[in-house]
This record gives C-alpha cells, sequence and structure tokens, in this order.
C-alpha cells in the first residue's frame, strides 16, 4: 500500500489533501511537526513513504519583499530538502508551486514550459524551490503549479470578499488581473489523481478552466452565496498599491494533462458553486 506524506498539513490545501486521500494511508504533518528547512528532520519524516506531497509554503506575498530570506527558507531550501530526502528514500515528490513565477506579461495561457522569470520575493523563491527540488530529484519530482486558491480551510480572497460584505455596502474589486480561480477541493483531488496515474514526472498547471478578472470573480461569489453582485463595483490597481507587484495575467495552460492522460480541471465557476455546496465558503468555517 502507498504510504503518503503530506507537508504543511495544517493550511488550506493539506486539509483537502487529506480528506482527497481519506482511506488511505498518509501521514499528515503541518508546520509545527516538522521544520522543513531542517534536512535531517525532513530525512526522518520522509523515511518510509513512498510519496511526499510538500503544501509547506511561505505565502505573505507582501512581507515576503522585506523577508525574502525568510520565504527561501521555507520555499526553496524547504523543497530541496523535501526532494533530497525522496530522492534517498526512492519517493515520489510533489512540490506546489504558483503561478507567480511568471511575470504576468503573457496576453495567451502560460505553457508548461514557459522560461521563469518572477517579479516578486515570494515569486523568485518559489522559481528556485522548483529548480532545486527537480535538481535533486529529477526522477521522481511533480511541479504543479497553481493559482487564486480558495477554500474552507484557511483565509483567502473569497473568504475576505464575504466578511467585507458584512460591513459595506459595496466592495472595490480590480478588474485588470486576471487569472484562474482555484478551489483547493479540486486541486487536492487533481494532485491524487496524477498520482494514481502513474503519470510521468515533470510540471503540471493545476488551475480550475476558464479566466476571470478579480472583479469578475467577487461578482460571481457574491452570486453564488445570495448577495447581490451588483454591490461588486470595478476599480484598477493602481488604486491598491501593494509592497510586491502582483502578475497581471496568471491563466495558465493545462496541455500537461493530455500528457497524462487526464483531463485539465473543470470550469472555475463550476468549482465555485461546488465549493459553496460543499461548504467551503461558509465564513464560520
Amino acid at each position: 500500500m502507498t504510504k503518503y506524506l503530506i507537508t504543511g498539513a495544517s493550511g488550506m490545501l493539506g486539509q483537502d489533501l487529506q480528506k482527497a486521500l481519506a482511506g488511505r494511508e498518509f501521514t499528515a504533518l503541518a508546520r509545527a511537526d516538522l521544520d522543513v528547512t531542517d534536512l535531517e528532520a525532513v530525512r526522518s519524516a520522509v523515511a518510509g513513504h513512498d510519496v511526499v506531497i510538500n503544501a509547506s509554503a511561505y505565502t505573505k506575498v507582501d512581507d515576503a519583499e522585506t523577508h525574502e530570506a525568510e520565504a527561501f527558507a521555507v520555499n526553496a531550501t524547504g523543497a530541496q530538502n523535501l526532494a533530497i530526502a525522496a530522492s534517498e528514500a526512492a519517493a515520489k515528490l510533489v512540490q506546489v508551486s504558483t503561478d507567480y513565477v511568471f511575470d504576468g506579461s503573457a496576453t495567451s495561457p502560460y505553457d508548461e514550459a514557459t522560461p521563469l522569470n518572477p517579479i516578486s520575493a515570494y515569486g523568485r523563491t518559489k522559481a528556485e524551490g522548483e529548480r532545486l527540488a527537480l535538481a535533486a530529484n529529477p526522477e521522481g519530482t511533480y511541479i504543479v503549479r497553481t493559482a487564486w486558491l480558495y477554500g474552507a480551510g484557511g483565509p483567502n480572497f473569497a473568504k475576505t470578499m464575504l466578511r467585507l460584505a458584512t460591513s459595506h455596502d459595496t466592495v472595490s474589486v480590480v478588474t485588470d488581473q486576471l487569472g484562474q480561480p482555484t478551489w483547493t477541493g479540486d486541486l487536492a483531488r487533481q494532485i491524487v489523481e496524477l498520482l494514481d496515474a502513474d503519470a510521468a514526472p515533470g510540471i503540471y498547471h493545476a488551475t480550475n478552466s476558464g479566466e476571470a478578472s478579480w472583479y469578475e470573480f467577487t461578482r460571481e461569489i457574491f452570486q453564488v452565496v445570495g448577495l447581490d453582485p451588483d454591490r461588486v463595483k470595478s476599480t484598477t490597481s493602481s488604486e491598491f498599491v501593494r509592497p510586491a507587484p502582483r502578475p497581471d495575467y496568471s491563466v495558465l495552460g493545462h496541455d500537461g494533462w493530455a500528457a497524462a492522460g487526464l483531463s485539465p480541471m473543470r470550469n472555475w465557476k463550476a468549482a465555485l458553486s461546488a465549493a459553496f455546496s460543499a461548504g467551503a465558503l461558509d465564513l464560520a468555517r
């Protein structure tokens, strides 16, 4: 029986990975349980497992601009440590990555083989995590890039918008950043399907299909939960200047799934409706 190790297990994706692996043998380690920057601790944790899914990450995008070394330790060194330990244990590694490894200047979906060009500290650390993981375990590493995540198990954009809706008559959301809202429930199941298919190691883009601006995403959130979508007002990113630059275009192409014999993830609107039905947009959770 395949034995799985989930790192970052208390996070939003980590919690949904545990649901996706229900009925199988897995170990779930939160940040408090495993310091991925400690190679010897990582070696001990990985030993005896066949698959490692690394959902641990330093995700404070703005803070990373002034704490890049801390972000690097988790996102790059941590990924390398897990890849080293996985290689030594003859285990597969799934390294979860991000759209932030690209610069956002594209006008059509990013191919899996597009050269990386991050524009933020967070993006640089995640890009280096990809490189180090592939170098340390080239025959067993899967890079799974995703974006715009929301789910039941943690803070996220969708929950923020719903919280603001309880205290504001309107919310202003940018129209000039495009991406793919992605439910962590779908992402977790797609990762498990990838492993079950015994697909070739490599790079896969795992986002819900289609595309939307943050404004369009928010209007759909309001619509799905029964709020008036006209309470969502449009603005531009120039009105919301933040420390870390964001990619203007974060749409990822999904050609890699065909080679694995799998279908890409469903459209983001269908996923959002399913997430709501599953309670993933319930602020009480």
